[in-house]
């Protein structure tokens, strides 16, 4: 890390402008009483650019921030010569913690259920879109430009909502308050036209080189929930780019840290933290995602940990010989704790009328367990797997004081 350049002045601050309503809502649909609260000038945030400003944070919480990222980069180094099943896991455990931070929950059968084209419950489709758009948050990690930040976009919502996926917002979006109109809301985000100018700017801040990488993460999260650029899926993008910058300056090469699960455990605090920031305080910011990081690896050890005992017994479980496609199907299922015929036969590349054969060594041996019922299309289940998740999540969602 070189000297810091740039201006160490105080954080700047988020100012407000009037900004005259236009109701989208007909009248006819409104009482008398909506009209008259929901008309006239509303105030609507004026995000300052940071391009070439220097956060300035506290001691502890610096000292706190390269402890937190050389946890990471540990838990990284550890995992990797067992990239191929803990990377999946802990990406799909990140994601699900993301979308819980917005009241998306789903345990994790029903996601594995999602994952093989399921849309019977909307919030495991909603996590599966999280995966999509980690995914291509780390895979985009060496641009880290806008277009990156639209795929990113795009992947978390093209399912959802084609509408918007991948596209900047041409409308005012607030949080809080009612639906009808942004007058009674907690936070009104920047006008539309300036959205591209401000994530042009906050791409060139993301991009430096003098500021601790997990202080300067941190910060261009919170400036890009104060930009708030898309009608939806804001905080679910903003916390894949959080991973995208982990990878782009090498606190992460080999899996997913789920920094989520750790801010899932105070929310309030987090958001606490993003209003602060709001406020021209980064300190709040760099604490939160610090402290998230560091309790996501303790956790993130528990998961792989508790995986690494599930795989363990499974070896001694299943009597078929080492390089079968028994054996070789058990690597796959540490990672798609659901699956089916089709899944089964891509994996391993064997003809799918081998499948059978494949399979019920492991049903015998209580590994997997068949729970359609059917004849055909049937479907098997790790409940091992999907227990350590679940676990993982519990974990994640309990509150601190």
């Amino acid at each position: 890390m070189s000297s810091l350049t740039g201006d160490l002045s105080p954080w700047p601050t988020v100012t407000w402008a009037e900004v005259e309503w236009r109701p989208t809502i007909p009248r006819d649909l409104l009482t008398r009483a909506q009209r008259e609260r929901y008309r006239g000038p509303y105030r609507a945030a004026v995000v300052p650019p940071i391009a070439d400003k220097v956060p300035v944070v506290a001691p502890d919480i610096v000292a706190a921030a390269l402890e937190a990222s050389a946890m990471v980069s540990r838990f990284d180094a550890d995992l990797g010569d067992e990239v191929a099943p803990f990377s999946s896991i802990l990406l799909r455990s990140e994601s699900a913690s993301s979308s819980q931070i917005e009241n998306l929950s789903s345990g994790a059968k029903q996601i594995a259920l999602a994952e093989l084209g399921s849309r019977d419950k909307r919030n495991a489709t909603a996590v599966v879109g999280t995966v999509a758009a980690m995914r291509a948050a780390i895979g985009l990690a060496d641009r880290l430009d806008g277009d990156a930040i639209l795929a990113m976009h795009h992947a978390l919502m093209e399912d959802q909502d084609p509408d918007i996926a991948g596209r900047w917002r041409s409308d005012a979006v607030w949080i809080g308050g009612t639906s009808i109109g942004p007058h009674d809301a907690d936070f009104v985000a920047p006008q539309a036209e300036s959205v591209p100018g401000l994530v042009g700017d906050l791409v060139a801040f993301a991009r430096r080189t003098d500021v601790a990488p997990l202080i300067l993460i941190a910060v261009a999260h919170a400036q890009f929930e104060a930009i708030h650029p898309f009608p939806d899926g804001n905080g679910r993008t903003g916390r894949a780019l959080i991973q995208s910058m982990m990878r782009h300056y090498g606190l992460t090469t080999n899996v997913t840290v789920p920094v989520s699960a750790g801010l899932l455990q105070n929310t309030q605090r987090y958001f606490d933290a993003l209003d602060a920031y709001r406020h021209g305080d980064v300190t709040p910011i760099v604490s939160a995602v610090a402290g998230a990081a560091q309790v996501a690896v303790g956790n993130g050890r528990l998961l792989v940990a508790d995986l690494r005992g599930v795989a363990d017994s499974w070896a001694a479980r299943l009597p078929s010989r080492q390089g079968s496609a028994s054996r070789r199907l058990l690597d796959v299922l540490l990672r798609r704790p659901v699956i089916d015929s089709d899944t089964v036969a891509a994996e391993l590349g064997i003809n799918i009328g081998n499948v059978g054969r494949t399979v019920q060594p492991l049903v015998e041996a209580g590994i997997l367990r068949e729970f359609t019922g059917f004849n055909r299309n049937r479907m098997w289940h790790v409940k091992e797997v999907t227990d350590a998740l679940d676990a993982f999540a519990d974990r994640a969602a309990r509150r601190l004081s």
